[in-house]
């Protein structure tokens, strides 16, 4: 892979200069805290704050003293008795400095480590035998790259050095025990941080990793948080035309999306979602831009959110009502 910091793989892991790494953090902490566009710290905000190209939000001064706690926790990641705690602890502070993800990124040594931390689980997805304490592990060193994924200077440079198809394997896990699902979620809260910014690279960049398959797979069987999240993820990819076209040019990829989405649907009739069922009616409303989905949508895959299955969600979300009246009208 192209990663941005290629020297580091020269060196056997552990054994980074901490010196160096010790000089650049120095620098990156330096001075106030910039601006950061839209940084969202969770796959929760991922989802509500929506377009990122609109939600900046002015940063805080870093106090120095939160600033020496992240500085000298990346230096404890460099130690291999130190460096569990440091994660964990990265990620429960991550809020505190807008650019921790520059950082990260910059910093001599520390994205190698992340990489290995991801890596070094992947013996343990199949035969399934992963322990929910390196889960935990595994998630603070995902929920870090997330931070990474959303900060607009290091967004491009994650996505170019091939970084998210590290989390594939985790996407493709089956089990259903909530160490696997939480890596499942966190790894689709990375994603979800690159896609919501509207990037036509980004976008194409998972359309070329065959990324939908696995997205799909998660919309269809995935716990209720996960699918949300990755119905947010397959929004954003068909409101892109590179990625609508994908979708909607070949006729049974374009059977197999809406056969999911109805199964999502169903799915939610004995519990019904209230965003689950928003992402999906946008997924449905742009999709009715082509007339053969438009056409195998009047065949009944709208059926129950016509009805009344729905009607509590209906009366207490005017967002939603105003949606399933959009996808009416565009059936209509």
């Amino acid at each position: 892979m192209n990663y941005q910091n290629q020297m580091l793989y020269s060196r056997p892991g552990g054994q980074q200069n901490t010196a160096a790494s010790s000089t650049m953090l120095n620098g990156m902490f330096a001075g106030p805290a910039a601006t950061n566009g839209g940084n969202s710290t969770g796959t929760a905000a991922i989802i509500e704050s929506g377009n990122g190209a609109g939600n900046h939000q002015t940063a805080t001064t870093t106090s120095n003293s939160d600033n020496e706690v992240l500085y000298q926790l990346m230096l404890e990641l460099f130690s291999l008795n130190n460096r569990e705690q440091a994660l964990a602890e990265l990620s429960r502070r991550r809020d505190q400095n807008p650019d921790l993800g520059v950082a990260l990124w910059n910093s001599y040594g520390v994205m190698t480590i992340l990489y290995q931390e991801i890596i070094a689980i992947y013996p343990l997805l199949n035969p399934p035998a992963l322990t929910m304490p390196v889960s935990n592990r595994a998630c603070n060193s995902l929920a870090l790259l997330q931070l990474v994924a959303t900060h607009e200077q290091t967004r491009m440079q994650l996505l170019k050095a091939n970084v998210p198809q590290l989390l594939y394997p985790f996407l493709s896990t089956t089990s259903k025990a909530k160490q696997y699902d939480n890596l499942r979620l966190t790894s689709l809260g990375v994603i979800g941080a690159l896609v919501k910014y509207d990037n036509h690279e980004v976008i194409n960049f998972f359309v070329a990793t065959e990324f939908l398959p696995l997205c799909l797979k998660i919309m269809d069987i995935g716990s209720e948080l996960c699918k949300v999240v990755a119905t947010f993820i397959f929004q954003k990819i068909i409101l892109d035309d590179g990625g609508f076209h994908y979708v909607t040019s070949h006729p049974k990829r374009l059977h197999t999306v809406l056969v999911i989405l109805n199964n999502v649907i169903n799915q939610m009739v004995a519990a019904p979602s209230g965003r689950l069922l928003k992402s999906v009616t946008k997924c449905l409303i742009r999709l009715a831009d082509n007339d053969k989905a438009k056409e195998e949508m009047h065949d009944g895959i709208t059926e129950h959110l016509r009805d009344s299955t729905f009607v509590q969600v209906l009366a207490e979300d005017v967002a939603y009502r105003r949606l399933v009246y959009q996808l009416i009208m565009k059936l209509a």
